[in-house]
């Protein structure tokens, strides 16, 4: 009997322990590339997926500030964030498709099955560099802020999709070069490396949010950049800041004139 594939999506959304996780989403992946998953909807969507054992979720407002420098706490807490971030957006991507596929089409689930297979293959990267640190993901708090993102759009593809990959996602596009450049500068070329990887992968996953958010708004009538202010606007609790990375957003597909417009 052919496995469902809304069975598939939800049960790697409810496995919290994040090895076994990176395991589900890469098995699932296959899955989906050979055709061996039916079109099948009848699994809903988790509320919300497993949480790790044993790992601290904190309002954003109450994380411990990270302290600056090199030294090796420092180092540990970028990286254990990175970790939570990469973790997080496995769920996010895994969410999205099976939320809004049925909807959307088999394009639009292969984009985020993809998407959530290059994530669990980011946060085995980050894992890995936490654990030559002395550390492992859940040594440190981490804050709940980017699922609360999911939690406010899961009622309209447009508005995750104008949020997620367009707003959280190219937020990243700006950090990681800087990131990438201090790491660097403090000798670590191999932590220079992962992050140039992931830079490089979200480049695509936020094209892939801009061109199906292009779609839904298509078919809505609706005006590309217009519709997007509106929807970050009512469903984005931050703000746009500044210093954007323009040539990386210009490749994932999303025009200065729209981001700069509410920065």
């Amino acid at each position: 009997m052919t496995r469902s594939l809304s069975a598939a999506i939800a049960e790697a959304l409810l496995v919290g322990e994040p090895l076994a996780k990176v395991m589900q989403v890469r098995a699932l992946a296959r899955a989906w590339r050979k055709g061996a998953l039916a079109w099948d909807w009848a699994t809903l969507m988790p509320d919300r997926p497993a949480v790790p054992p044993g790992l601290q979720l904190l309002p954003p407002g109450q994380m411990p500030r990270r302290r600056k420098g090199g030294s090796e706490a420092t180092r540990i807490a970028l990286w254990h964030s990175l970790a939570h971030i990469e973790f997080v957006a496995i769920d996010l991507a895994l969410d999205a498709a099976g939320r809004f596929g049925e909807a959307q089409g088999p394009g639009f689930v292969g984009d985020f099955v993809s998407v959530a297979a290059d994530e669990a293959m980011h946060w085995a990267l980050v894992a890995r560099k936490l654990r030559a640190l002395g550390s492992h993901y859940g040594a440190l708090p981490a804050h709940d802020g980017l699922w609360e993102a999911a939690e406010a759009t899961k009622h309209d593809v447009a508005a995750r999709l104008a949020v997620v990959p367009m707003v959280l996602e190219a937020r990243g596009l700006d950090a990681t070069p800087a990131m990438r450049d201090r790491v660097r500068a403090g000798g670590d070329e191999g932590g220079a490396r992962i992050l140039q990887r992931i830079l490089d992968d979200e480049i695509r996953h936020v094209a892939a949010g801009a061109k199906h958010f292009a779609h839904v708004a298509g078919s809505r009538g609706e005006s590309y950049e217009n519709y997007w202010k509106i929807l970050v606007r009512q469903h984005f609790r931050g703000s746009l800041k500044p210093p954007f990375n323009d040539s990386a957003r210009q490749a994932a597909g999303l025009p200065r004139s729209v981001y700069t417009a509410l920065a």
